[in-house]
């Protein structure tokens, strides 16, 4: 499907895939996490679980990038029922906002409550370090500006308002609690908190580009998440996002480094543990 396309999905669409979904598991989530790239090991921790690719899923669209497996994993993690995406859906895939949300709104009508999302992203703030993790506590939306929002059309009120607010996506209360978790553990050391640009890809940024985002205000980069979160927060989801920070933008004209996808997954595969633990540590407390 084209970025371009005028794909939309109604209610009856979303609530098809919901039901189906509910046939096929006693789990009934109030939690749901989306595994950015290579942290799919996230879904590993569940306990009771059951997984149901995206290509049985009815309505479902796919994930085609290394790193994202492309499953929904349902269980429990220390006792509290979720549901895990292994693999998420990116705008430069050549899919539309409508279809890169769409498990959102699908979780939604299944009960779920809370939404944790991570990703990897490079680093913009000069003070960050590769394997950082990046509490986001809000974000730049540049697809948004550029008129590519997942709530533009017709706006069904059953999921939210026709303006939702956004100086709140991302809940202060959780915020606060990944920190608390993140000194219990004796994570604070690589702990950060910051802005988080999302730009369309699937090509790194320039120089020049990093030089602007930077200037905006943001302090790491990345190709997703922030559709999903304005979903989340027009059907009235607390939101908690965490950014891997993989590698750092390059901004020095003499250089010779250059961002690639192996050296994201490499460094994701380092930190992937802390981050697990974070995570699980983060839902018990929910």
């Amino acid at each position: 499907m084209s970025a371009s396309s005028e794909r939309r999905y109604d209610h009856e669409e979303y609530k098809e895939t919901a039901d189906w979904l509910l046939s096929r598991t006693d789990i009934r989530p109030k939690i749901a996490i989306i595994c950015g790239s290579g942290l799919g090991g996230l879904a590993n921790l569940l306990e009771n679980k059951i997984a149901l690719p995206y290509t049985s899923i009815p309505l479902f669209p796919h994930s085609t990038v290394q790193g994202h497996t492309g499953q929904l994993v349902f269980g429990e993690l220390n006792g509290k029922q979720c549901v895990c995406m292994q693999g998420r859906f990116h705008f430069y895939e050549g899919y539309n906002m409508a279809t890169v949300t769409y498990p959102i709104r699908v979780f939604h009508l299944m009960g779920v409550e809370t939404l944790i999302v991570t990703n990897a992203a490079g680093g913009l703030n000069r003070s960050f370090k590769v394997g950082d993790i990046m509490v986001i506590k809000d974000h730049i939306n540049m697809p948004g500006f550029a008129g590519q929002s997942p709530l533009c059309g017709h706006n069904d009120e059953r999921f939210g308002v026709r303006f939702p607010c956004m100086s709140d996506a991302y809940d202060k209360n959780l915020t606060q609690l990944a920190r608390e978790v993140a000194r219990e553990q004796g994570c604070s050391s690589f702990i950060q908190e910051g802005v988080y640009c999302m730009v369309a890809g699937p090509c790194y940024e320039t120089i020049a580009e990093c030089k602007a985002l930077l200037t905006l205000g943001a302090d790491a980069v990345g190709m997703s998440t922030v559709p999903e979160v304005v979903v989340a927060r027009h059907c009235g989801l607390s939101v908690l996002g965490l950014s891997l920070i993989t590698n750092k933008a390059v901004m020095d004209y003499d250089s010779h480094e250059k961002a690639n996808h192996e050296e994201v997954l490499e460094t994701t595969r380092l930190r992937a543990n802390d981050l697990q633990r974070l995570v699980s540590q983060l839902v018990t407390r929910l």
